[in-house]
C-alpha cells in the first residue's frame, strides 16, 4: 500500500511528504514546547544507518540501499528479507495483466495477491513477516537490478529470481545474480523468490 501523502504550501514553497512523517514532526514540535529539555539531558543521536548488505535491526532484513523518489513513491531504503521464501511459479499464465510496473514492486504485488494458486510467487512475498513487519512484496525488475548493483552477495548465484514485472500474458521478467542478467521466463516456471519492503525515513 502506498503511503498517504500530504502536500503543504506556503507562498512559493511546496513540500510533499507521507502523512505519518508529518504526524511525527507535529508531535515532536508539540513535545518540545510542552516538555523543554532538561539542562543535563543529552540529545538523542539519530540511529546510524547500517552499511549496504548489513542487517538493519528492527526492519526485517538487510539494507539494500537508498532508492530515489519516483512518481508518487518518496525516497526510501529497500529492505531485503534475510532469506529466500522458496521457489514458486509466477502464475497466471495466459493472463495479460496490463499495467504492471518495471519499478514499483509493491504496486505489482497488490495486483497479483489474493488467489494463492493464481500468483504463488507474489503471495509468498506478501505473506512473509519479520521483526513485526508484514508489508513485504515481490520486487519489480528494476528493484532486483538495484539489488544486484548494491548487494549481489545476498542472493544465490545458481538460480534465477522472479520479479513482479510482467513481460506478456505468458512471460515475466527474471534476474540472475552472477552477471546481473535480466531475461523473461515462462510464468509456470518455479524460480526463487526474495521478499523486500520499503523503509521511509
Amino acid at each position: 500500500m502506498k503511503p498517504e501523502m500530504i502536500t503543504l504550501k506556503h507562498g512559493e514553497a511546496t513540500i510533499k511528504m507521507p502523512a505519518s512523517s508529518l504526524a511525527k514532526l507535529a508531535m515532536a514540535s508539540t513535545f518540545a514546547v510542552v516538555f523543554p529539555p532538561a539542562a543535563n539531558v543529552q540529545p538523542i543521536e539519530q540511529a546510524s544507518i547500517p552499511t549496504l548488505g548489513e542487517y538493519w535491526p528492527g526492519q526485517g532484513g538487510y539494507n539494500g540501499g537508498l532508492v530515489a523518489a519516483r512518481g508518487d513513491v518518496p525516497a526510501h531504503y529497500l529492505i531485503i528479507a534475510k532469506d529466500d521464501v522458496g521457489s514458486h511459479e509466477w502464475g497466471g499464465r495466459g493472463v495479460d495483466l496490463a499495467g504492471t510496473s518495471k519499478t514499483d514492486g509493491l504496486y505489482n504485488t497488490q495486483l497479483l495477491v489474493g488467489d494463492e494458486k493464481a500468483h504463488p510467487a507474489a503471495n509468498a512475498c506478501a505473506e512473509h513477516q519479520a521483526d513485526g513487519h508484514h508489508d513485504f512484496y515481490l520486487p519489480a525488475c528494476a528493484e532486483l537490478y538495484h539489488c544486484w548493483v548494491n548487494v549481489p552477495e545476498l542472493f544465490a548465484k545458481d538460480t534465477w529470481y522472479w520479479s513482479s514485472s510482467q513481460r506478456s500474458a505468458d512471460f515475466a521478467f527474471s534476474m540472475h545474480f552472477v552477471g546481473g542478467i535480466q531475461l523473461y521466463d515462462d510464468k509456470h516456471y518455479e524460480l526463487r523468490v526474495r521478499p523486500v519492503r520499503r523503509f521511509f525515513i
